[in-house]
């Protein structure tokens, strides 16, 4: 064979193996360690062309494949090398746990479900006797009236009370106060107490939670801040009177008077005004806390009413306001 043509082929065969070297760091890139298995299957094909007839003499052949086995093994070993070093996994969440392998004394933060408790419901049940105050504590007998300001109804109420003398205690309804300013102010100005009568009149406050009882307490106790700052509200009165035992022990806690009544002439029914007349008059004793509405409807009947109620009452009695103590 001429000399020639076999440099001829040995260069062929040397471009080849540089092309097969190329392929190899291509697959590298492409499949990481999955190259192995191909590379392999190079050496066996690369082998077998060294032992096979060929225009070159054996000599040849055993120094092409060797350059061939050395340039495979070097891939082969720096491949290796680059698929031992890990990549970060960026398909794993940034709230995953920490694997096993993390240092024993870093531990994973607990689970916000895990940590926070579920609401918990107040006692039902009814309150101890003597819980929620019905009387005033001494001879005195203490008027009330629930559900103002009222824009119609209250003036008219303050107008009497103050025409005849006697202070009295006024259970305000939270959302009602703010566009009623001026009688609150009015109130204070003329010696009543206040008592908060819940935000909006809620039948159901005693049977909620206890973050819902104090945030409706708190709530009604702002909007009257807002209006005449720092003055007291010791006072708290359960809407319906429907309390429950849970709620009387938040509202100790909460530094507040659970604030009953002794008489009920249901004046919010509008029964007549003979029958809230007669009901007061008949029923109110020395001690008595009297309950009557300046708000929550027509109050018409109960400002008849008073106009009869107001001096019997001072006839017998010494009316008052129930003592509003300290803000």
């Amino acid at each position: 064979m001429p000399v020639p043509r076999a440099r001829e082929l040995a260069s062929r065969t040397g471009a080849g193996l540089s092309r097969l070297v190329k392929r190899l760091g291509h697959v590298l890139a492409r499949a990481g360690a999955a190259f192995v298995p191909w590379a392999l299957s190079q050496l066996r094909r690369l082998r077998a062309w060294a032992q096979s007839p060929s225009v070159l003499s054996s000599r040849a052949r055993r120094s092409v494949a060797s350059a061939g086995f050395v340039a495979i093994l070097g891939v082969a070993a720096l491949g290796s090398c680059l698929s031992g070093t890990p990549k970060p996994d960026t398909n794993v969440s940034a709230s995953a746990p920490p694997s096993s392998s993390a240092s024993p004394s870093v531990s994973p933060s607990p689970s916000p479900s895990a940590t926070t408790a579920p609401p918990r419901k107040v006692d039902e049940s009814k309150p101890p006797k003597g819980s929620v105050m019905t009387r005033t504590g001494d001879a005195s007998v203490a008027l009330t009236f629930d559900d103002g300001p009222h824009p119609t109804w209250t003036p008219r109420v303050l107008d009497q009370l103050k025409a005849a003398g006697v202070k009295a205690t006024f259970c305000l309804i939270g959302r009602q106060v703010k566009a009623n300013a001026a009688l609150v102010r009015r109130m204070v100005a003329e010696g009543h107490t206040l008592c908060n009568h819940s935000w909006s009149h809620d039948l159901r406050l005693g049977h909620r939670t206890d973050a819902q009882i104090k945030a409706d307490v708190l709530r009604t106790d702002a909007a009257i801040h807002a209006v005449v700052p720092g003055v007291p509200i010791r006072y708290f009165r359960q809407p319906g009177g429907e309390w429950t035992a849970g709620e009387v022990k938040l509202l100790k806690q909460m530094g507040k008077v659970a604030l009953g009544w002794a008489v009920d002439p249901w004046d919010w029914k509008n029964p007549g005004v003979s029958q809230i007349v007669s009901r007061v008059l008949g029923h109110t004793s020395r001690g008595a806390i009297v309950l009557m509405h300046d708000g929550g409807g027509d109050r018409s009947q109960t400002n008849a009413a008073l106009r009869q109620i107001l001096p019997a009452l001072k006839a017998k009695f010494v009316l008052r306001a129930l003592p509003a103590g300290t803000a």
